[in-house]
């Protein structure tokens, strides 16, 4: 997998567990540090810990990728997720507003990414 392929399925993923406002800035030209971030929020530390848990599961599991680094796990408000080329940034709400790395990283192109939710079984 290519690191744009990786950056979507994290994506996907954070989402499966219901993360919000998921985006993926392109710092590809910008710095050497990683190709993309993908940055997203849980409503708390909780959900946050478990967006986590979920992507480097699923990760593992579907593709055999395993993060290099995870950091934050224990506060949760800021849970770092190093991927090499992709590096993942679980915040809570008030931690993503105060650290702002959407503005920090103002010249990468940002996509926010939404995806559609299952549709509910038939009963």
């Amino acid at each position: 997998m290519n690191s744009e392929q990786i950056a979507l399925a994290i994506a996907e993923l954070a989402s499966d567990r219901k993360a919000l406002e998921i985006v993926q800035l392109d710092l590809r030209g910008l710095t050497s540090l990683a190709d993309y971030f993908v940055i997203c929020t849980g409503r708390s530390d909780r959900q946050a810990r478990a967006i986590q848990e979920g992507i480097q599961l699923g990760l593992k599991q579907e593709h055999g990728i395993q993060p290099t680094r995870v950091d934050g796990t224990t506060d949760a408000n800021w849970i770092l997720m190093d991927y090499a080329d992709v590096i993942v940034h679980v915040f809570t709400p008030e931690t993503r507003e105060f650290y702002r790395l959407e503005h920090l990283w103002g010249e990468a192109p940002v996509t926010k990414l939404e995806f559609a939710e299952p549709e509910p079984a038939a009963v």
